[in-house]
């Protein structure tokens, strides 16, 4: 049976990158866990507060950095408008949230269709595609060249150390100066603002994780003082990290 609309709840492992494209407009939220989405060369983090809206046959990349349940809806081409853009990310607010639920208890692919479930979906998509229209900061650029990806990867992986700008340069093979016109060229942004926003996005992935406390992560992605961490936390989310952990709660 063809259903103009459906919700999908699953539960995934910890899994590498893969590959992702569907025939329908895609509202990909996690209820639990996080997802890593990766697409025209920019990736973000999708905790519980969070969602993406994809428009159908847009390719993407997920990788699931810790176990995840997903509570999606999928929308036929005919039954909504075309999403504001091709691929946004933004904050869900309360009444975005209910509703996906409620879609997952009534409006799931292998249950008869109904006018509430209808209902229901109508009014998510008219929720979502608004909420759309303002994308979330919380993004970092891939790069395009080895050597920005390289410098990328790094920075990624040593997020606690107190690693400078020349030390990373010499590693990916590059003058300091040439470094810093890729971040420019490939990024749109300085090494500095994509490291902060690096930080920031692997203290939500351990904000979602569990109840670590936050003066804890905050050390752990690099911060030397809590003040600090908060107000770069702040700045790019609008919330503290106390504030943004207790979003993820229902």
């Amino acid at each position: 049976m063809h259903r103009p609309a459906y919700s999908f709840v699953r539960s995934f492992p910890a899994t590498p990158a893969s590959d992702f494209q569907v025939d329908r407009h895609y509202l990909l939220c996690a209820s639990t866990g996080a997802l890593r989405l990766e697409a025209e060369g920019a990736t973000w983090l999708l905790p519980p507060a969070r969602a993406a809206l994809i428009t159908a046959g847009r390719p993407i990349r997920i990788s699931i950095p810790q176990p995840v349940t997903t509570s999606s809806v999928l929308f036929d081409t005919t039954f909504v408008p075309p999403p504001p853009a091709p691929l946004t990310v933004f904050d869900l607010t309360p009444l975005a949230r209910a509703l996906v639920a409620e879609c997952g208890l009534c409006a799931t692919e292998d249950q008869p269709p109904s006018r509430y479930a209808e209902s229901v979906l109508d009014a998510l998509a008219a929720v979502t595609w608004k909420l759309a229209e303002q994308p979330s900061p919380v993004v970092v650029p891939t790069g395009r060249s080895p050597e920005l990806r390289r410098a990328l990867h790094l920075t990624e992986q040593r997020l606690a150390e107190q690693l400078t700008f020349e030390e990373l340069a010499a590693e990916v093979g590059l003058a300091p100066r040439s470094l810093a016109r890729r971040f420019e060229d490939e990024c749109g942004m300085t090494w500095r603002a994509t490291l902060r926003r690096m930080r920031i996005l692997r203290a939500i992935e351990e904000l979602a994780a569990g109840d670590t406390p936050v003066t804890k992560i905050a050390y752990t992605v690099g911060y030397t003082s809590l003040s600090a961490f908060n107000s770069a936390f702040r700045q790019l989310t609008t919330r503290s990290p106390t504030e943004y952990r207790a979003s993820f709660r229902p």
